[in-house]
């Protein structure tokens, strides 16, 4: 049995809201798991975290990231194997969703909004942590 932890990385990726500047959070939608979560994938052999989340978001959602602040690391069993997740806030600049086998749809939603939608529990952490970055700006 293997106990390494599987490396990951990802990032809450948030931008302002074209229609009023409010704050709206990216999730993405993975139709494999059918869920909800922030844009984040396993480590590529060599790959600094904060480059394969910035990587992960531009693979998901087809924005670029100006990433900030780090957010709290997750770590959850995945298939049995420990999995260690590293996020950052990220600023979403330019892009465009383009729907693919990973991830078939994403969503632009109101923190409470968001932290309602996203599957796993753990993931709603990261939100109440980006909002601790905001309030603390």
């Amino acid at each position: 049995m293997n106990d390494t932890p599987v490396q990951a990385a990802g990032c809450v990726l948030w931008r302002r809201s074209p229609v009023d500047g409010a704050l709206e959070i990216c999730l993405v939608h993975r139709p494999k798991y059918d869920d909800w979560s922030h844009p984040k994938g396993k480590l590529k052999r060599g790959e600094e975290p904060l480059a394969g989340a910035v990587r992960e978001v531009a693979e998901e959602t087809g924005y670029q990231a100006r990433p900030g602040a780090e957010l709290p690391t997750l770590r959850y069993l995945a298939d049995g194997r420990p999995k260690q997740v590293r996020y950052w806030a990220a600023e979403a600049t330019t892009g465009r969703f383009t729907p693919g086998d990973e991830v078939d749809r994403i969503l632009w939603l109101s923190p409470g909004a968001a932290r309602a939608r996203l599957t796993h529990p753990r993931d709603r952490e990261l939100v109440d942590a980006l909002l601790r970055r905001f309030e603390d700006a």
